[in-house]
Formats: structure tokens, sequence, C-alpha cells
């Protein structure tokens, strides 16, 4: 019997692996198929991108915020993952009558961590979860070295524009970046994905333009330094690295590693 919890707190027991799974979240969906559970995936959303060589002609079961359900429960799935960050509560009402329903809300890397292993345990890939593991844990290990006799760096990581959005302390995204000696000019601001005025801007570090969910593009950059933000304390970030949890982040930390130096020396936190 395979038991386990997920982050609302409900038990979940299958008597083997699923051998049927609709993934609702694309880095879930991502770090499935790098534990080698690709071959139980039945369905995805249309957001599901990476690997894109084995998604195809996988059946789309809407959006991660939009889903059609009837498509879903179509495929029989005997396990359905999503996340309380990128799937609606509405969304886990429809599906708990008819399918499990396991839900990860990772917020900082350890509960990232937890949820890979969690993810390994479910689908019968302990081994290749702590293979995986074994590598982050080595790359955070090494980060977390070089920060620690760094100056670190403010940043502002923006999300949105029109209006311009951040992201505050209480997200994956802040927790990952604080890895790399990270300070947000957001922190202790309210939403979870504050609206920024062009003078927290200005005086907020450096600012880290999001490949999603907005596509930042030059043109942007203009417009911020035409706001007054210096356009040395502008970077584009890749958002998968900065925000997916789960495999990606065995490219996540050696990215941060290169990048805190260079974002330091813009902008140091002390």
């Amino acid at each position: 019997m395979i038991t386990v919890t997920d982050d609302r707190g409900l038990e979940l027991s299958f008597a083997a692996p699923p051998r049927r799974v609709v993934s609702l979240v694309p880095s879930t969906t991502e770090t499935l198929f790098a534990l080698g559970a690709g071959e139980a995936v039945v369905g995805v959303t249309r957001f599901c991108v990476h690997p894109a060589e084995r998604l195809e002609g996988l059946t789309r079961v809407g959006g991660t915020k939009d889903l059609l359900l009837d498509r879903l429960l179509a495929l029989k799935p005997d396990l359905v993952i999503g996340n309380a960050e990128e799937n609606t509560r509405e969304i886990f009402a429809e599906i708990e009558p008819h399918v499990p329903l396991l839900v990860a809300f990772p917020k900082g890397v350890d509960e990232a961590l937890h949820d890979l292993h969690r993810l390994g345990v479910v689908m019968g890939r302990e081994a290749e979860a702590e293979a995986l593991l074994q590598t982050i844990h080595a790359e955070r290990a090494a980060l977390r070295a070089e920060a620690a006799v760094s100056p670190g760096f403010q940043y502002t990581y923006l999300i949105w524009r029109e209006p311009w959005m951040g992201v505050n302390d209480d997200t994956f995204i802040s927790a990952l970046l604080a890895e790399a000696g990270g300070v947000n000019a957001l922190a202790g601001v309210s939403p979870r994905y504050p609206t920024v005025s062009p003078e927290a801007l200005v005086e907020g570090g450096v600012v880290l333009l999001s490949s999603e969910p907005f596509p930042f593009k030059e043109r942007h950059r203009d417009e911020l330094c035409a706001l007054g933000v210096a356009p040395e304390r502008i970077f584009f970030v890749d958002g998968e690295l900065c925000s997916w949890h789960g495999a990606r982040l065995a490219e996540a930390l050696p990215m941060l590693r290169a990048m805190a130096p260079v974002w330091a020396a813009r902008c140091p936190a002390r």
C-alpha cells in the first residue's frame, strides 16, 4: 500500500502506483517524465510544454484554470495531480467526487523537494527521485556556500505589465532567489502578487523581467528605462527556471549561482 499526504493535509492511498495520471501542473508534468513515470501520463493541460517530444498526442484537458471535466473523466484516470497555486478550488471540487486528487503547494525549496520525493513515492519511482534529489541537494549546497560569503542582492521580480506586478516574499520565486542571497524589495507587501509603482521600481534593486506569465521583451525594458530605472539594473530571466518546482530545480540552482554575483555587483543588499 502506498500512502501519502498532500499539501492540504489529505491522505491518499493506492494499492499500486497509478497507471493513468492527469497532470494539471506544467512543472509536475515535466517532473513525472524526469522520474521515468511518463508512460502513466494520459492527460495534461495546454500549458504543459515539457518534454515537448513526449507530450505529442496526449489529451489536453483544458488550461490550468479552465478545466474540461468531461474530457478529463473520459481518460478514466486513477490519479489527478494539481497545485493550489496553479489551479482553483472550483476545479478541485469538480474533480474530487470522481478521481483521487493529489494537491501540492510548495512555497519554499524544502517544500518543493518534499513534493518531488512524494511524486517518486506515489509513482513507484523512489530511486529515480532520490537520484534527482541528490543532484539538487549538491547544487543547492554549492549555491548556499557562495551566497554565504556574498553581499547578496536586492531585487524586484516582475511577472506582469499594465499594471506592473511583482512577487512578495510569500512565494516560491522569492524563496528560491533567497537561496542565492536575494533580498526581495517587496517583502511584506500584500497581496502575494502586488502592483508595483514606478517609484518602487526605481528603488527596488535589480529588476528581473520574467518570461512568464507575461512575456517581457526589449520594448518593456525600454519602458522601465523611461520610468527612471537604470538600464544596467534590468535583467531578463527564464520564468520556468525561477518558478517551476520539481525537476527544473536541477537547472535553476546553477543558473542562480552564475547570476547572483552579477546582480550583487549591480545592487548589493548589504
